[in-house]
């Protein structure tokens, strides 16, 4: 697949997941395609993705985005999305600026792996943790 043509599946799919319009990014996926998230979790499918979510957050985007895109190698096409996240936590307060990578790996014309990194866990700690400021008399 070009890899200007991979950008811009890899673009719609992101949009798409991110209006929750997931039978139509799901149609960007190849069969038996892998969504691995950090530590590690494995999704198959997109509402079980989504499920997962909502014990973290209320909504998430990808705001910044920006992409490279070759081979791995072996002749699959790769696209790696680099940006900033940025959402609603649980009690409703707003984040932003919260580093990402997705590496996504082609079969074919589809999405077949979707890695994500991001520093997302961080945050939450740092959002959920109250600062402690020291007296300096």
């Amino acid at each position: 697949m070009p890899a200007v043509t991979a950008v811009e599946r890899v673009d719609t799919y992101l949009t798409l997941c991110e209006q929750r319009r997931l039978d139509e990014a799901a149609a960007h996926l190849a069969p038996g395609a892998r969504l691995v998230f950090p530590g590690g979790v494995v999704f198959t499918d997109l509402p079980s993705m989504v499920a997962a979510a909502k014990g973290r957050y209320l909504q998430v985007g990808k705001p910044e985005r920006r992409y490279l895109a070759g081979s791995d190698g072996s002749g699959a096409t790769t696209v790696t999305c680099l940006g900033t996240l940025s959402g609603r936590w649980l009690d409703g307060t707003s984040f932003s600026g919260i580093r990402f990578v997705d590496v996504f790996v082609f079969d074919g014309d589809r999405i077949a792996e979707q890695h994500v990194f991001n520093d997302l866990s961080i945050a939450a700690t740092a959002a959920a943790t109250p600062l402690h400021l020291e007296s300096t008399s």
